[in-house]
């Protein structure tokens, strides 16, 4: 008998909150290996051979790369990424910062308030946005009157794409974030922020030298989330290349080309090597920031 059976109990159960635990997530195991996973793995077969299902290597990768198209993509998606997440990361922790400070007794509304985009589809809320940039109909055609733009056309030129998209981005998407980045402030010991002040802190010092090192990782983890996010545009710029009448191309963004590819071209293969293309880019992002900011680390 052994010194641990000696102190265990007759009939007792070994760690029944592991096994609690292993219930709880056989469900989200369960799909992401039959909707993560296999489709993965299916996606990286299908770009690793050709139509017949004969092994070809990195010729699709080689062939896609070599489309005059490839470039023009993910150079639009490299620029609205640069611009979607700074935007994200400053305005989303100056809201969560002023929701947890002077603006407290009214938080709950404003959460609610931000939050609420959120609820329409992608589509309603693209279709809601191109009524409003069109001049003639928008409730604020005077302001974009003011800015020169008369006609929808001016509006959705191709050099606005990035700072467009990244306001219907931030208009759907950002008050999920300002919400847990909220929740997030709460999690610090009110001891912690009264000791800073008892010190003589300010109200900006405290938020630069306390705050945001504490939530470092869920800005990190929301980084994270919203590249991934960005690098998947395709509702956006393919309803707006629509109502531009060619205007704006149908392969504006990598989804689209892949798209493009799968639906117009029939090629399977060349879409699939595009979307290994994004996941790669996505992965390597994700561990870039996961080992600058520490993001499994002991606290």
């Amino acid at each position: 008998m052994t010194a641990t059976s000696a102190v265990r109990p007759k009939g007792s159960v070994r760690n029944p909150l592991g096994r609690a635990g292993h219930l709880f997530v056989s469900g989200y195991f369960v799909l992401l290996v039959a909707f993560g996973v296999l489709p993965t793995g299916y996606a990286l077969w299908l770009a690793l051979s050709n139509s017949r299902g004969q092994y070809v290597g990195f010729g699709n990768f080689t062939r896609t790369f070599s489309d005059y198209r490839f470039g023009p993509a993910f150079a639009h998606i490299g620029l609205y990424l640069l611009v979607w997440l700074a935007v994200l990361m400053v305005l989303v922790v100056l809201l969560a910062l002023m929701l947890h400070g002077r603006m407290r007794r009214t938080a709950s509304t404003l959460r609610f308030l931000f939050y609420l985009p959120g609820a329409l589809a992608g589509v309603a809320s693209v279709l809601l946005w191109l009524i409003l940039l069109d001049p003639a109909s928008s409730p604020v055609g005077w302001l974009l009157d003011a800015f020169g733009w008369h006609t929808l056309a001016q509006v959705i030129a191709p050099g606005h794409l990035p700072v467009l998209f990244t306001v219907i981005a931030f208009w759907t998407g950002a008050g999920g974030w300002i919400v847990i980045m909220y929740g997030a402030l709460n999690n610090i010991p009110d001891e912690i922020l009264e000791a800073a002040r008892i010190d003589g802190a300010s109200t900006l010092q405290i938020a630069l030298r306390v705050q945001i090192p504490m939530i470092t990782k869920w800005i990190a983890y929301m980084l994270i989330l919203a590249f991934a996010a960005g690098t998947q545009l395709f509702v956006e710029p393919q309803l707006v290349a629509t109502a531009s009448w060619g205007m704006i191309p149908d392969s504006w963004s990598p989804n689209q080309l892949s798209y493009q590819y799968a639906f117009q071209a029939g090629d399977f293969n060349g879409a699939a090597a595009l979307s290994v293309d994004l996941l790669l880019l996505g992965l390597g992002c994700a561990a870039l920031v996961v080992f600058r900011a520490g993001l499994f680390g002991r606290d």
